[in-house]
């Protein structure tokens, strides 16, 4: 009896497991990553109730615990979390007892990748201060406008950049902004103010919480850090990425972190062998950069197990992982401006994340259906918003609460208030609107297609440039490329275009390039032109700038880089000289 109740229990738990395989492959992935989430959770709430509240405290008890442990490695230097704990209070002391910055003050921060950017900021933030950090790459009216829209009353320089503020210092003056060489309780006041990169139109000044800035340590966490892990951090610490999530992700373990003055595809590999890195933070096409170098002996020879970060391509990612090794990659999606976010915890390539039930448990989110002429969410006859279907594209939006504040832009309420939707599901309800397109597969992975305004719509169908900037990446001799929509006289929507590079000694094979089109995109989204440029304008996170590119357009006379165009008849590319230039204005020449 026993013996039949014990083949009829582990029948049934077999028949559980296939089941499980079968419907739903990825609970377990789920379920253990919510339990971690949990844990963060329980030690997050365990530190608060210690007193240990915002990002700057969680530093200040990591300096106190582990004090002589490296905190930042940078060219020959070896910053301990005591030595920055302590030259950071000096900084305090410095603007303390000169007055030029004060609790509650808002001070901008112009300075490379540099220990004393950390020593700064922290200092600053000792005081009280709302600490704006400022692109170091934007000169003259654009960088008067961040200054301005922050708010700021002191602005603290680099010495190596002293030189850019030739054109704006008597601006400054003029404005009564100081250039210069107790802590805030409230969780949910701004820590900093973090600007976008400004792909399209000036940058903006986003609130980041304390709240927020606690959230994002918890990263490098998430995507299976360590405390022993030598981190390397190449991105711009002005960026949320770098700071919040890398920075304040060695902080969050008691990790080391390696910090880069400036990203350099040549010199990676050798930097994680010689700075023994383990655990390394990506961006936009940084991974990208990497596997178009030369082969070197120090790709295989290093001791790097997690790569975490966000925008990586599948065909990218799926050669990274051939070419260099044994590399966990821990792709992921979040916002500077809200608390949502996604991370890819699977081998799956390509998804930024899942949308199962366990993840909305920890952050709620929804994906909408929208107008594809206007991108506004589509509402139904009640007035509500109707959410996208598995398997369509829809727009990610959040709910604001309490817990997932949005404090808006600096100096822009309309704009503000532009990124909120109102009455989205019920009266009175407000949702944050990412402008992000996302999919949601039959199997719940994520997968970012395009941002409101990149999408452009041809023959009457939407084209995704991040779908076709994909299928581009598999040809031969194309190195980057870079897609999107530009009017043409007579004619709906916008004809595909895109801005490539091509590898070197490498030429244009117009023929190769309109085969591989025909075998793997409809015929719709195609790019009709063609730019071939020596490089791609890129922000300082390696996000492609399209603004400048779609304004150019087609015209010969404005584009100086050669041109061409797609001969559907002849089934290649021709060079796009005046003449044809002209017969497709005139309506001559058919797309």
């Amino acid at each position: 009896m026993i013996a039949w109740v014990l083949t009829t229990v582990a029948a049934g738990l077999l028949a559980l497991a296939v089941f499980q395989k079968i419907v739903y492959p990825y609970f377990w992935d789920d379920l253990i990553y919510y339990l971690k989430l949990r844990k963060v959770g329980r030690v997050t709430r365990r530190r608060m109730k210690n007193g240990v509240i915002t990002y700057l405290d969680c530093f200040v008890e990591q300096a106190r615990r582990i004090p002589e442990k490296p905190f930042i490695v940078f060219e020959d230097q070896v910053l301990t979390y005591r030595y920055v704990d302590r030259r950071s209070n000096k900084v305090a002391q410095v603007f303390r007892t000169v007055g030029r910055a004060k609790k509650g003050d808002t001070a901008a921060l112009l300075m490379s990748n540099e220990p004393d950017f950390i020593c700064v900021w922290f200092g600053l933030s000792k005081l009280g201060c709302q600490v704006a950090f400022l692109n170091f790459n934007v000169k003259s009216k654009s960088l008067l406008h961040c200054i301005d829209s922050c708010g700021a009353k002191v602005l603290i320089v680099g010495s190596d950049l002293v030189s850019s503020l030739d054109e704006v210092l008597s601006t400054l003056q003029d404005n009564g902004i100081d250039l210069g060489g107790p802590p805030q309780t409230d969780i949910m006041s701004t820590f900093l103010l973090i600007f976008t990169s400004g792909t399209t139109g000036l940058p903006k000044a986003a609130h980041i919480s304390h709240l927020k800035a606690v959230m994002c340590m918890c990263f490098l966490r998430l995507c299976g850090a360590t405390p022993g892990d030598r981190v390397y951090v190449s991105m711009p610490l002005y960026h949320m990425s770098a700071t919040l999530l890398g920075l304040g992700g060695c902080i969050d373990l008691g990790a080391t972190c390696v910090l880069k003055r400036k990203f350099s595809a040549s010199q990676f590999w050798k930097d994680c062998q010689k700075y023994d890195v383990t655990v390394f933070q990506y961006i936009g096409e940084l991974c990208r950069y990497l596997v178009n170098q030369p082969k070197v002996a120090e790709e295989t020879a290093h001791r790097v197990r997690v790569a975490a970060g966000s925008g990586l391509r599948p065909d990218v990612w799926r050669e990274f992982r051939r070419r260099f090794g044994n590399v966990r990659i821990r792709e992921s999606y979040g916002l500077t401006e809200a608390s949502v976010g996604f991370v890819n915890y699977t081998a799956e390539p390509g998804p930024i994340g899942r949308a199962g039930y366990f993840n909305k448990l920890s952050l709620p989110f929804e994906f909408l259906k929208y107008d594809p002429v206007t991108y506004e969410p589509v509402r139904n006859d009640a007035g509500r918003c109707v959410k996208a279907n598995r398997g369509e594209t829809g727009i990610l939006v959040a709910p604001v609460t309490a817990m997932n504040p949005f404090l808006g832009y600096a100096g822009n309420r309309a704009l503000s208030e532009k990124k909120l939707l109102r009455d989205v599901f019920r009266e009175g309800d407000v949702y944050f609107n990412s402008g992000d397109l996302m999919l949601r597969d039959h199997r719940d992975f994520v997968y970012f297609r395009d941002r409101v305004g990149d999408t452009f719509r041809w023959k009457g169908e939407n084209v995704a440039t991040t779908e076709v900037a994909e299928i581009l990446g598999g040809v031969d001799f194309l190195q980057d490329a870079n897609v999107y929509g530009v009017s043409v006289p007579g004619y709906e929507g916008r004809a595909g275009m895109a801005a490539v590079v091509l590898k070197p000694d490498q030429a244009l094979d117009g023929e190769k390039l309109y085969s591989h089109l025909r075998e793997n995109l409809p015929a719709y989204s195609w790019p009709w032109f063609l730019r071939v440029q020596p490089a791609l304008d890129m922000t300082e996170t390696f996000k492609q700038r399209k603004r400048k590119l779609v304004e150019d357009g087609f015209c010969p006379q404005r584009v100086q880089e050669p041109l061409y165009f797609l001969h559907a008849s002849e089934r290649t590319y021709v060079p796009l000289t005046e003449c044809l230039y002209d017969d497709i204005v005139s309506g001559k020449v058919r797309l």
